[in-house]
């Protein structure tokens, strides 16, 4: 239980070391500089550096210290949970900054910011590891020093099967991640920390589940049984391939490429409205002063000009007579009723000057009044013009 106390404390310091960095780099640096390079700079360091201690428990742990698988891949889990709420925001992954630079959410000199980041933070974090080691705090810690120089590959299959096993853990992993972009963080953390182990515990025995170019880089292509163009074959183009037809999955295209649509046909969820507006529809009671500046009075006048053309279109073609004689009054003439209104009108508007009523009035006539089934209509916009009057809205004009 030594040996595992002396990597938990690593892992913990590990995590607190990263975590100063990271607020410090934040505090002192412009923000895109922190966001391009520091945090991605410090979360690759963090993820790098605990997983070589964990492969230390993995690979000396079940005989130097008899650790379980269940030990193992509940220590996965917690990382992956430590990592997720604290890279704030970063990725210490080359696909995943492939991946924003392809779905035109990163300019390209972002995205090489961040590849650079992340190939320093795994480099220095190998070289503070190896220094860690070699103070030897613990068993394990002096068995894996002296393994380091002549390590195995974690290549333990074909090339083509390992392309195969890379390819389809940063297919999920990058599907998953897409899915969950914009959920809050209590949900994304835990299910990629879950996917991660579940990953780790199938494809960890072929492959060792990296699907992180950057990572096994570091870490494997220097180990003897393999060629480098064997390595890239699996752990660069392997995850790369997997990043690209997840994102085609989700997405239907490469936005950064090209943006037709390849698997997804593209509906309008705006539909134009077909048929007539309805008289009644029409808003009178429009602001009194609109966005170009016109006078006060002016919207609810032109609302008004148009309910009367309204009003005049359900007239026929054919001139009629009004035939609704007004309730009390002795005419019963068939223009009786227009006559009264005209007449009020004429009243009410006395005090404009001399052809304003004529303008009004123009075309309204006993003689001119259109028969509908509804009642006249010219009577209708005689009454509506002489409401305009009481409301002194024609004296705007």
């Amino acid at each position: 239980m030594a040996g595992l106390n002396v990597s938990l404390s690593f892992f913990f310091a590990t995590c607190a070391l990263c975590e100063a960095a990271r607020r410090a780099s934040k505090a002192l640096l412009p923000t895109g500089a922190y966001v391009s390079f520091a945090r991605e700079a410090a979360a690759a360091a963090q993820l790098a550096a605990c997983y070589l201690e964990m492969q230390v428990l993995v690979e000396i742990g079940p005989w130097a210290g008899g650790f379980g698988p269940d030990l193992l891949l509940t220590l996965v889990f917690l990382l992956f949970l430590v990592h997720g709420a604290t890279f704030d925001g970063a990725s210490a992954n080359p696909a995943v900054a492939l991946q924003e630079f392809l779905m035109a959410e990163e300019s390209l000199l972002s995205t090489l910011l961040k590849l650079v980041a992340q190939g320093l933070g795994v480099q220095t974090a190998c070289a503070l590891t190896q220094r860690c080691w070699a103070l030897e705090l613990s068993d394990m810690h002096l068995l894996q020093s002296l393994m380091f120089t002549h390590c195995s590959s974690a290549l333990r299959t074909s090339v083509l099967h390992g392309a195969l096993v890379e390819g389809a853990c940063a297919f999920f992993f990058h599907l998953t991640l897409l899915h969950l972009r914009h959920s809050l963080p209590v949900y994304r953390v835990p299910a990629l920390a879950l996917l991660v182990t579940m990953m780790a515990y199938t494809a960890g025995p072929f492959t060792s589940a990296f699907f992180n170019p950057a990572l096994a880089a570091s870490i494997t292509f220097r180990c003897s049984g393999h060629t480098l163009l064997e390595y890239a074959q699996v752990y660069w183009l392997g995850p790369l391939t997997g990043m690209v037809l997840a994102v085609l999955l989700h997405q239907g295209h490469l936005p950064r490429l090209f943006q037709r649509n390849l698997l997804y046909r593209q509906k309008n969820k705006y539909r134009t409205p077909r048929g007539k507006l309805a008289p009644g529809s029409v808003d009178t009671h429009m602001p009194t002063k609109g966005c170009s500046g016109q006078e006060p009075g002016r919207g609810r006048v032109a609302a008004t000009g148009l309910q009367l053309s309204l009003l005049a279109q359900e007239g026929e073609a054919s001139r009629g007579f009004c035939h609704s004689p007004v309730p009390g009054v002795g005419d019963s003439s068939p223009w009786a009723s227009c006559s009264v209104v005209e007449k009020g009108l004429k009243e009410k508007t006395s005090k404009y000057p001399e052809g304003f009523p004529r303008r009004l009035l123009q075309g309204s006539s006993p003689g001119q009044c259109s028969a509908t089934p509804g009642g006249p209509p010219s009577c209708q916009l005689l009454g509506l013009l002489l409401e305009l009057v009481q409301l002194g809205v024609l004296g705007k004009l």
